[in-house]
C-alpha cells in the first residue's frame, strides 16, 4: 500500500526520522560494574541503567567518617580542658583576693604589734628612769641615816628600814632594766614580723601571675576547640561530598526513551563526562528532510504538515515545520545520482505532534507541507 498522492499547495519532502539524543555519562570516573540495557531497549525516566564500582569511594567514605570521629573526640577533650582551666582561673582569682586581704591584715597586725612594743619599751624606759631616781634618793637617805645612827640621833630600827629601802630600790632598778631589755627584744621581734608581713605583699603578684598563665592556657584550649570544630565541619563536608559521589555511581535514565547507542561494556574504566549510553525521547522525534532551493521560499516555520511512514503510508501524522537551515547546501552524500547531488537544497525539521511510538529514529518517511495555510 502506498501513501495518498500529494495534493495541491503542498511541498513534498522525503527524509528520515531523527530525535534529540541525550548522552548519558558518569559525573565521576571508575570501573563499570554492569550496564542494564542495550541498543533498542526502551527505558523509563529514573530507571537504573549503569552501575559504577564504589570500592574506592567507599574507602574514602570510611576515611572521612574516621576523621569526623577523631575530630569529635578532640573537640570533647578540648571542651573539657576549657572547663577545667576556667575552674582553675576562678579558684586562682579567689586565692588572689584572699591573699590580698590576708597580706593587708598581716601587715596591719604587725605594724600594730610594733607600735605596741615601742610603747612598752618607752614605758619600761620611763619606769627605769623613775626607779633610778628613787634609788639615788634612797642612797642619800641611807648615808644621812648612817651618820645620824652613829651620832645616836635615830634608833637602829629606823636605820635598818632606810637601808632596806635602798636595797629594795636597787632591786627595782635591776628589774626595770631587765624589763627595758625585754621590751627592746619584743620590739625587735615585732619589727621582724612587720618586715616579713610586708614581704608577703609579693604573694598577690605571684597569684596574679598564676592567673595570667591560666588565662593563656585557656586561650590555647579554646583555639584547639575551635580547630577541632573546624575539622568536624571540614570532615563532614568531605563525607557529604563522598556520599554524593556514591549516588553518582548509580546512573539512571534522565528521560523516557529508547537506547540508540551503547559505547562501553562492563569492566571498562570510564572518566567523568564520558558517554556511556545515548537515549532518544520517542515523543520528541522529527523528520529531517531537504527542500530544493526553488521551493524553499514557500516554506515557513510553523506551517502544518503531514508525515507518512513507510510502515504506515496511509496514516498521516500531524506535524509542523520547526526549523529551516539558514544556509543552503548541496544534496547529502547518500544520493548516488550525480545530477541530484549537485542540486542546492535547504535542510528542515518537521516535528511530529504525537509520535505515539510509531515514529522511531532511523525510519524513512515522507511529508507534505501545507504551504497554503500561510498565504
Amino acid at each position: 500500500m502506498t501513501r495518498p498522492a500529494a495534493v495541491a499547495n503542498t511541498v513534498h519532502v522525503s527524509g528520515r526520522i531523527e530525535g534529540y539524543e541525550t548522552n548519558v555519562g558518569p559525573k565521576i570516573g571508575g570501573r563499570v560494574d554492569f550496564i542494564a540495557v542495550r541498543e533498542g531497549d526502551l527505558v523509563s525516566r529514573g530507571q537504573l541503567i549503569v552501575k559504577i564500582s564504589d570500592d574506592d569511594v567507599a574507602a574514602q567514605l570510611r576515611g572521612a567518617q574516621a576523621r569526623i570521629l577523631k575530630a569529635h573526640e578532640q573537640a570533647e577533650q578540648s571542651a573539657y580542658q576549657v572547663d577545667v582551666i576556667k575552674s582553675q582561673i576562678d579558684e586562682a582569682n579567689l586565692r588572689l583576693t584572699q591573699t590580698r586581704e590576708d597580706t593587708s591584715a598581716q601587715v596591719q597586725q604587725a605594724a600594730a604589734n610594733v607600735a605596741q612594743a615601742r610603747a612598752k619599751l618607752s614605758e619600761s624606759r620611763a619606769s627605769l628612769v623613775q626607779a633610778k631616781a628613787e634609788l639615788e634618793l634612797a642612797k642619800l637617805r641611807k648615808q644621812r641615816y648612817q651618820l645620824l645612827a652613829q651620832q645616836g640621833a635615830i634608833s637602829a630600827d629606823e636605820n635598818d628600814r632606810v637601808r632596806t629601802t635602798c636595797d629594795t630600790a636597787e632591786a627595782v632598778v635591776t628589774a626595770r632594766g631587765q624589763s627595758v631589755q625585754a621590751a627592746q627584744e619584743q620590739l625587735a621581734m615585732a619589727n621582724a614580723q612587720l618586715k616579713q608581713a610586708r614581704s608577703t605583699r609579693l604573694n598577690p603578684d605571684i597569684r596574679n601571675a598564676q592567673v595570667v598563665a591560666l588565662k593563656k592556657q585557656l586561650i590555647q584550649a579554646q583555639y584547639q576547640l575551635k580547630s577541632a570544630q573546624h575539622e568536624i565541619a571540614s570532615a563532614t563536608a568531605d563525607r557529604d561530598q563522598i556520599q554524593a559521589n556514591m549516588a553518582y555511581l548509580t546512573i539512571k535514565s534522565p528521560i523516557d526513551g529508547v537506547v540508540t547507542a551503547r559505547a562501553v561494556e562492563p569492566g571498562a574504566v570510564v572518566v567523568p563526562g564520558q558517554t556511556l549510553l545515548s537515549v532518544i525521547n520517542l515523543n520528541t522525534v522529527y523528520l529531517r528532510g531537504y527542500v530544493p532551493e526553488g521551493q524553499i521560499g514557500k516554506v515557513r516555520v510553523g506551517q502544518s504538515s503531514r508525515v507518512y511512514l513507510d510502515s504506515a503510508p496511509d496514516q498521516a501524522l500531524a506535524s509542523k515545520v520547526i526549523q529551516i537551515d539558514p544556509e543552503g547546501s548541496f544534496t547529502p552524500e547518500n544520493i548516488y545520482f550525480k545530477d541530484d547531488r549537485v542540486k542546492q537544497v535547504f535542510g528542515i525539521k518537521i516535528a511530529i505532534n504525537q509520535p505515539d511510538g510509531f515514529a522511531k529514529p532511523g525510519m524513512p518517511a515522507d511529508a507534505d507541507i501545507l504551504v497554503s495555510t500561510t498565504r
